[in-house]
């Protein structure tokens, strides 16, 4: 077991004290820090800085209306009485943001076009648009006889509940927040998966380029230097993610955020989180356990790539199948899939956190897991052993062979 730590300690602190690993760190952390204040940033470029529009009313009705309507908005509208092209070269011109033109349709309603330099900024329109509406729906009202108490109800939207008959189904509330995790460990062994796994196979490309992976093989068993590295590695990352989250954490403290709820986690059961670290360390093993075999069959950095591609195409399907899931988690096509070992991570968690799931439903993935990892564990440490001591052209099949013929020798 020395030789296991001393691979596994080995890994992590030369992973640990890249330049690449500290700056990657650093730069995530600040972009944390920035996203969690970004509602201040806004607000300081923003803030206070009306968008002075044109009004020219063809009607000579609409104008006050549609003023009272944008009070306490962005838009600050101001009546002109130039003419149309004048007040566009205005706007050219930059005097005016914008120049909104308004006139009466057939039934005496108002409709409008807006002019200005470019449209990319929607917020400026859409703001007008949502006043000419009201004031539209106003004189609407008006015409038809209706009271403001009558035009309310007539929009206010149906009562709509949703109750689910089963007792253990969850409420809309817990599904959302349910959701929620679910995404988040989604996304999470996605890019850990990519990130890190790929890391590994690199890892065991570099030794072997430089020939030291011969020296390493002799001394260290093939099976304890297969989960030092990928241990190792897991350590890194976990180290990694601890310190995003903890920035993550502390920019939304001091952002004035509640995190819990912000993140709507809030009324969570503890049994979601020990499935989602259950889940979450499991998918890593897997896929981590295959990135390490493929990295030991190439014989250049360069190679690492193309070997680990299939594995990577895997991890984009799961994660694919589980996006799409989220919305019909009860299918039979997500509750089939989710018993294949190399989904069950992704798709086991994603049926647990939003629908109701058999006990046995959950044991049995997780047998297959866990069966599916010792395996891969078993077949790769052979590979392993003889992929290491393999140099030339890459082909993944054939050096597969070669590599437990050589294991056998």
């Amino acid at each position: 077991m020395n030789k296991f730590f001393f691979v596994l300690g080995h890994t992590y602190v030369t992973k640990l004290k890249a330049k690449a690993f500290i700056i990657t760190t650093v730069i995530t952390c600040l972009l944390l820090i920035g996203l969690a204040n970004i509602h201040r940033m806004i607000e300081f470029f923003v803030n206070d800085k009306q968008t002075k529009v044109a009004v020219i009313d063809r009607a000579g009705l609409f104008y006050e209306s549609l003023a009272k309507q944008l009070d306490g908005s962005d838009v600050s509208p101001t009546k002109i009485t130039d003419m149309e092209n004048e007040a566009k070269q205005a706007v050219k011109e930059g005097k005016w943001d914008g120049l909104l033109v308004l006139s009466a349709d057939a039934d005496g309603l108002p409709k409008a076009v807006y002019y200005a330099n470019t449209i990319a900024d929607s917020r400026v329109p859409d703001e007008l648009e949502r006043a000419l509406n009201q004031l539209k729906m106003a004189l609407s009202a008006a015409k038809l006889g209706l009271t403001d108490k009558q035009l309310s109800k007539l929009y206010e939207p149906a009562p709509f509940a949703k109750v689910a008959l089963e007792k253990q189904a969850k409420t809309e509330k817990e599904l959302n927040e349910a959701r929620t995790l679910v995404y988040i460990l989604l996304f999470a062994m996605y890019m850990f998966v990519l990130m890190y796994g790929g890391m590994i196979a690199t890892e065991v490309a570099t030794e072997k380029s430089s020939r030291v992976m011969e020296i390493l093989v002799s001394s260290v068993p093939p099976v304890q230097q297969l989960f030092g590295k990928i241990i190792g590695v897991a350590l890194v990352s976990l180290t990694q993610f601890a310190v995003f989250f903890a920035v993550a954490f502390t920019a939304l403290r001091t952002s004035g955020q509640e995190v819990w709820r912000f993140l709507g986690l809030n009324h969570l059961p503890a049994s979601m989180f020990v499935y989602a670290i259950i889940f979450f360390l499991l998918g890593y093993l897997l896929y981590a356990v295959l990135f390490a075999v493929l990295g030991s069959l190439v014989s250049r950095v360069e190679d690492v790539q193309p070997a680990i591609t299939p594995v990577m195409m895997l991890v984009v399907a799961a994660f694919m199948i589980a996006i799409f899931g989220l919305n019909i988690p009860d299918s039979s096509f997500i509750a089939a899939a989710s018993f294949v070992p190399f989904f069950t991570p992704m798709l086991m968690f994603l049926r647990i956190g939003l629908v109701p799931v058999p006990a046995w439903e959950v044991a049995l993935s997780l047998v297959l897991l866990v069966a599916t990892i010792v395996l891969l564990a078993y077949a790769g440490a052979k590979v392993y052993r003889g992929g290491v001591l393999m140099y030339g052209r890459m082909n993944i099949l054939k050096d597969m062979k070669r590599a437990v013929q050589l294991t056998k020798k």
